[in-house]
């Protein structure tokens, strides 16, 4: 699947077009020349610059959780960093909600930045000398609100992302994973339309990033924010988001849900990306139906072909026969005991 292929249609939250980033002298040059098509080794030795985003294009839907990964020096960092001019962008677009940010003023852009926008980075940025209420607080109180809008505002936020009791503790008291959680509270408590993620949990502990990862998903089911989160891991990525971009040498490699990913990788380097992952957790069964037939039973269950096969299983292997597959209301195919084992054995080759 092409980036264009998995762009949603509809309302647009964010809209990337054409962006790049170069790093180096005379790096506007760049674009427009024959430069612009060579390799970013060659590009580098050639005129000393370093392409860190090359012609990215995408759009994220209201509430779509949109996950960027890479490896190291794949531009996913650069690119979260130029959706708010953090980081400038050599050349393209992004529209947040309509709204040209590439095109912003100064004073636009703070007004983006303290009321529209809120980012979680890995290092937590808690201010030592405040409580955590006070740290939840700060955005609020650099906007201009009032001490007792802000002190509610910021409790609410404490206790959304259960953080009880310690509202009065210091950044130093909490554990790191507490600290992330002190995080996330202060970019909610202004209200963002958008979350950007720039890899909040690599430096946490496995079962306190874990942990983290689920308080994600559960406030997104809560709030519906859309967001847009950058990781290096895969199993991150599988987890969180609803569509997955795969970023190398700053290009696009694939873009699409995860079982799109998994079950249809664009190329080798995608392939090897996902060689690891358990199929049966990720792929669909509109992966592994096959046509429906005349000898299915009319009266045989049906399961719908979005359901993930480790969820399908216990279903499929109760039922003595094949089961019906179906989008919507149609019946688009069968998957029978062999279909789901046939994963299942493949895993543990």
């Amino acid at each position: 699947m092409t980036a264009t292929q998995a762009r949603p249609t509809g309302d647009v939250a964010l809209r990337v077009d054409g962006l790049w980033k170069i790093f180096g002298p005379g790096a506007g040059k760049v674009l427009g020349s024959p430069d612009a098509e060579l390799s970013r080794a060659e590009l580098k030795e050639r005129t000393g610059c370093v392409i860190g985003v090359r012609d990215v294009s995408f759009e994220v839907s209201p509430g779509e959780v949109f996950v960027v990964m890479g490896l190291s020096g794949s531009g996913k960092s650069t690119l979260v960093r130029m959706l708010t001019r953090l980081i400038e962008p050599t050349a393209g677009t992004v529209e947040m909600a309509g709204r040209d940010i590439t095109a912003a003023s100064e004073s636009d852009l703070r007004d983006l930045r303290r009321k529209h926008v809120s980012m979680v980075f890995q290092h937590f940025g808690l201010l030592p000398h405040r409580k955590v209420v006070d740290n939840v607080a700060y955005g609020l109180e650099i906007r201009g609100e009032n001490k007792a809008q802000r002190r509610r505002r910021a409790m609410e936020m404490v206790e959304l992302v259960g953080l009880n009791g310690y509202d009065q503790s210091y950044p130093d008291q909490l554990s790191g994973g507490m600290q992330q959680r002190v995080g996330l509270a202060r970019a909610l408590a202004g209200d963002p339309e958008l979350l950007l993620f720039d890899e909040p949990f690599s430096a946490l502990d496995p079962l306190i990033r874990r942990d983290m990862q689920n308080e994600v998903v559960r406030l997104h089911h809560e709030l519906r924010k859309t967001m847009v989160f950058i990781t290096h891991d895969l199993a991150e990525a599988l987890k969180l988001g609803d569509r997955i971009m795969i970023l190398r040498d700053g290009e696009i490699v694939q873009v699409g849900r995860p079982d799109e990913v998994v079950g249809s990788p664009a190329d080798d380097y995608v392939k090897e990306f996902v060689s690891d992952v358990p199929k049966s957790h990720v792929l669909t069964l509109k992966w592994v139906m096959r046509e429906p037939t005349a000898e299915v039973s009319p009266d045989a269950p049906v399961l719908q072909s979005d359901t993930v096969v480790r969820e399908a299983a216990r279903a499929v292997l109760a039922h003595k026969g094949a089961v019906r597959v179906a989008e919507g209301d149609r019946i688009v195919g069968v998957v029978d005991d062999e279909d789901i084992l046939r994963v299942v054995v493949a895993e543990e080759r």
